[in-house]
């Protein structure tokens, strides 16, 4: 596992690829840590993904040294929000692990979800 600031990326993750430039998206934040950017398969009309630059492959993985990592994770989710406009009527967060959790990439990444009331459960 990288270090919460290492910048390597892992040859098989798209969001790794993401974050080298050698996969396009349309990034909406970027901070020296994190990136936020357009989901491609949008399940709400604002549908952002929040990801660390490093790899950290899930939340199962994160320990103590990856607290300053996680606090810019929630503080990028809230600037997104406000820059898209969906602070002030609410949005979920999303934080999606292992293949029953949904999760389909092994990269760490927040789903910013806004635009429209939210059903619980979600589907």
């Amino acid at each position: 596992m990288s270090s919460p600031g290492s910048l390597d990326p892992v040859a098989d993750c798209p969001f790794c690829h993401i974050v080298a430039g050698t996969r396009a998206a349309r990034f909406v934040w970027e901070t020296d840590a994190v990136v936020a950017f357009r989901d491609i398969a949008p399940a709400a009309p604002t549908h952002v993904l929040i990801i660390p630059r490093s790899h950290v492959p899930d939340a199962l993985s994160l320990g103590a040294s990856h607290a300053a990592l996680l606090a810019e994770l929630f503080v990028v989710a809230r600037r997104v929000a406000e820059a898209e406009g969906v602070a002030s009527s609410g949005f979920r967060l999303v934080l999606n692990v292992g293949t029953d959790g949904g999760n389909t990439v092994n990269h760490l990444h927040l789903h910013l979800l806004g635009g429209r009331p939210m059903s619980w459960p979600p589907g």
